[in-house]
């Protein structure tokens, strides 16, 4: 009976490793294609959101630019305050 314990010992241990190796070569193709589409779907809400706080952002600038168009505190096209005297002309 001993000899049949030694004999099976190895005989498991072989059994072990073959469906450890079975399972660590299979095809793992099948999961990247799914990752990668939630991750592309990912991108694609953050563009969105990105794209509608600058639409959001560039209405609120815009509002405000028409309340003051002639006001003192009115600013130019790159943002920096514009000087009566410079729209004089003089």
């Amino acid at each position: 009976m001993a000899a049949l314990a030694w004999l099976l010992i190895p005989l498991f241990a072989c059994l072990g490793a073959a469906i450890w190796g079975g399972w660590a070569s299979r095809d793992r193709t099948v999961g990247d294609t799914a990752e990668l589409t939630g991750y592309e779907r990912f991108r694609d809400v953050m563009e969105r959101s990105a794209a509608e706080k600058a639409e959001r952002a560039g209405r609120a600038a815009g509002a405000d630019q028409d309340e003051r168009a002639d006001g003192p505190g009115r600013t130019g096209s790159a943002g920096k305050p514009v000087l009566e005297e410079s729209r004089a002309g003089g």
